[in-house]
């Protein structure tokens, strides 16, 4: 039996299983437990993503290939579930080769963004759900970050508790991929762009998927944005209730990056949370 790294037996156990004999030809883990190993086995590669047991992103994007990812994956688009055992915290899928966008030159080529927002179009057009009580929801979570640990200014802390108290129409929600940006997207030696790691997929409204994207790479960049647009083929944010999306992914990056000691990622999320009141009209010297 092949052992790989940071495989509880369990786990090893079904790798065995799925992929006998299976090599180890590179370690792609990343920090908070989550081991993702490239593997080869009958002539092909294939990456084996391993949780803990308490890791629920694990759990979410074993859904998401289940429910939404499988026309995406027969483009090529994405990668191919080939076994899963949720129970174990374990997900294998086809290896899509190239690299990261993140921190390379593609990572500011228009054409990129225009093939991310089509990918990003026929996610979203797997299918859609009703909005529910999900603004409700999603307001709560954001004024729970609030009532607990962070470094949010108190004034500030007050101003976003103000905007909450104002509902905002409910939107149909799409199949997201929850962090969508350069990070999780490869490209290949062709310039094809795919998309990984569907660890926070879940449904929300379509505007949402545009969050991380507007506070980081689409920032001072016009170009990029219109290509990504183009790609979509239209804008999935309606001016009240985007800066509302926007309001509650700062409060969540400041108050996240606080308890897990990213300081610069803090202040990105402060910087966001000055960003999105200021879209709402409400200006520091108020």
């Amino acid at each position: 039996m092949t052992t790989h790294p940071g495989l509880r037996p369990e786990q090893q156990a079904a790798v065995d299983e799925w992929f006998p004999g299976a090599v180890l030809v590179a370690d792609h883990s990343w920090a908070l437990g989550r081991s993702v190993l490239q593997l080869h086995h009958g002539g092909r590669d294939v990456v084996v993503k391993a949780g803990l047991p308490d890791d629920h992103h694990m759990d979410r994007e074993i859904r998401a290939h289940r429910e939404v990812v499988g026309p995406l994956a027969a483009r090529g688009l994405t990668p191919r579930m080939l076994h899963a055992d949720a129970g174990r915290k374990l997900l294998a899928t086809t290896f899509l080769p190239g690299v990261l966008v993140e921190g390379t030159p593609a990572e500011h080529e228009p054409d990129v963004y225009r093939q991310a927002g089509r990918i990003l179009a026929l996610l979203h057009a797997v299918g859609t759900r009703d909005a529910g009580d999900h603004e409700q929801r999603a307001d709560a979570r954001t004024l729970a970050w609030l009532d607990g640990r962070h470094r949010i200014a108190p004034e500030v802390v007050d101003r976003v508790r103000a905007e909450l108290a104002h509902p905002v129409p409910p939107r149909p929600l799409v199949p997201t991929h929850g962090d969508w940006q350069p990070r999780n997207w490869i490209v290949d030696e062709h310039g094809r762009v795919a998309a990984v790691d569907f660890g926070r997929a879940d449904w929300r409204p379509a505007a949402t998927d545009v969050c991380r994207l507007h506070a980081q790479q689409l920032r001072g960049r016009p170009d990029l944005e219109d290509a990504f647009l183009d790609g979509y083929g239209a804008d999935p944010r309606d001016p009240r209730s985007w800066q509302r999306d926007l309001l509650r992914e700062a409060v969540g990056t400041a108050a996240w990056a606080y308890l897990v000691g990213d300081e610069a990622f803090e202040q990105q999320g402060h910087r966001m949370i000055a960003d999105a009141l200021a879209g709402l009209g409400v200006s520091e010297d108020r």
